[in-house]
């Protein structure tokens, strides 16, 4: 039985990575200035809003690993290098793959830059 497909073509894998890592930075910054605005809203301490963070960040390194995953499958394991300019079928799906496998790795480094302040920042500033 097979649950993936062998290839997905759509441009919507190309976006998937840097869509998860826009929503992680707002739902970590936003919920940490909601926070440090009015501390007394959801009754609990800093220390939840860092945990918050944590498990938000593993959500979203879990999904750009996927993300990855399924690109690099596409661009074939890395098998075939780059450029790949033909005007074939083939070669732009290796392309988008391609795309895909670095946009996962940039945004899996942006993930962990935007949980970092998480581990140093022990509490709001007023």
């Amino acid at each position: 039985m097979r649950v993936l497909p062998k290839q997905v073509d759509t441009l919507w894998t190309l976006f998937t990575a840097p869509v998860v890592w826009a929503l992680h930075f707002l739902t970590c910054y936003i919920g940490a200035a909601i926070y440090c605005a009015k501390p007394d809203l959801f009754g609990v301490g800093f220390d939840a809003v860092r945990v918050g963070i944590a498990v938000a960040t593993f959500l979203a390194l879990g999904a750009i690993s996927v993300s990855a995953w399924l690109a690099w499958r596409q661009w074939g394991f890395g098998t075939d290098d780059p450029p790949h300019d033909d005007p074939t079928r083939r070669d732009r799906i290796l392309f988008q793959g391609f795309a895909t496998l670095l946009l996962s790795g940039l945004s899996f480094v942006a993930v962990i830059y935007v949980a970092l302040p998480a581990l140093f920042v022990m509490e709001c500033v007023r």
